[in-house]
């Protein structure tokens, strides 16, 4: 693997461990002396039926998945499921609450409402989504089906500390801090999230759901957009998406012989505390705009004093390969995304030029 590669901060896709895709790089060509890749051959072949297994029975070990639930490998990413969720759950004469905590909360909120009765439970709008809300501030309706939350926002840089206590089925996007936390399922009948944040490359979308919900589901929906077809054909109601399916697994690997869920969220909470105590030991060179009790752990956004300082920042990290640090287009600023497969060497590389622009520019 080339020496080259840079300290890549990117929101998504995400850094993979540099050993996965060596083992992607060398297994590609001729996967297991077959004669052909993997994401060559059939998606019915006995060869790929073994990795799409073992890549959900990894989830199902490592997430700490309970029995009564079904894992789906579905395509489409966390936006498509911003509809299937209301198309599948939410039934006449039921309502959905949504916590609209940020740019993905808001979106989410948007779909559901052109599927059925889709309401705003808390806003962190007035706040310019800084925060994240007290259990006490979100207002719960007495027919709603499920509670939507996104437990990070990934543009706004802010997370929920803890899920809620409420007696309302709860419902997750978990995209940006997939296997970062582990998750109570007790309190949710579904949890879903892209892949290519903090498990591997674009274009697999995970989804935990509680069989109860699966039985429920109406038959009137197309076949794709039904979750029990997917959980009936174990993820194998169409051509799934071989590569992303492939790569995950053994990204998971990787996260189960380094600390599991448990070692991740350890390891998220200190590096994030790191970057954290630079910029608020900066005497105001750095600042972040988030709520510190809900500063998110892998997507870290901070400002520094103007707009042309920000891009002078910018412009020399980019000098020092630490790359994709520009914050998203709808809010500027500076952001670095910490997932799982990021080298702790690329954190400390940031470390040291955040000292050192602070000290040159200050």
């Amino acid at each position: 693997m080339s020496t080259n590669r840079v300290h890549n901060f990117c929101a998504g896709p995400c850094t993979l461990p540099v050993t996965v895709i060596e083992e992607l790089a060398s297994e590609l060509p001729d996967f297991e002396n077959s004669g052909m890749s993997l994401i060559e051959m059939s998606h019915r072949a006995g060869a790929y039926d073994k990795v799409h297994n073992e890549t959900i029975e990894l989830l199902r070990r490592l997430c700490k998945v309970p029995e009564d639930f079904s894992i789906l490998l579905l395509q489409g990413g966390a936006t498509l499921q911003f509809a299937m969720l209301p198309m599948n759950l939410l039934q006449p004469g039921g309502s959905a609450g949504y916590v609209v905590s940020g740019t993905w909360g808001k979106k989410a909120l948007s779909d559901a409402s052109l599927v059925g009765d889709a309401y705003e439970a808390w806003s962190g709008a007035d706040q310019n989504f800084s925060a994240m809300p007290d259990p006490s501030q979100i207002e719960v309706r007495d027919d709603t089906t499920y509670l939507h939350v996104t437990s990070n926002e990934t543009i706004g840089g802010i997370r929920l500390p803890s899920f809620f206590p409420t007696t309302a089925r709860q419902v997750a996007d978990m995209s940006s801090d997939y296997l970062t936390r582990e998750i109570p399922w007790d309190q949710f009948d579904v949890v879903y999230g892209g892949a290519q944040k903090n498990l591997g490359p674009a274009g697999l979308t995970v989804v935990f759901i509680r069989n109860s919900v699966v039985e429920a589901i109406p038959k009137t929906l197309p076949a794709y957009l039904r979750y029990s077809d997917h959980a009936a054909a174990n993820s194998l109601a169409n051509t799934p998406p071989v590569f992303s399916i492939w790569a995950t697994g053994k990204v998971l690997r990787w996260i189960e012989d380094n600390g599991g869920v448990e070692g991740m969220q350890q390891r998220a909470a200190s590096r994030s505390a790191l970057i954290y105590d630079a910029i608020d030991s900066s005497d105001g060179f750095y600042r972040s705009p988030v709520n510190k009790e809900h500063r998110s752990h892998t997507n870290l956004v901070f400002r520094l004093a103007a707009e042309d300082l920000e891009s002078e920042f910018l412009t020399e990290a980019e000098k020092r390969n630490l790359m994709n640090l520009k914050g998203h287009r709808s809010v500027g600023g500076i952001r670095a995304s910490i997932y799982n497969a990021l080298p702790t060497e690329s954190v400390e590389a940031l470390l040291d030029f955040m000292a050192d622009f602070a000290k040159n520019r200050g």
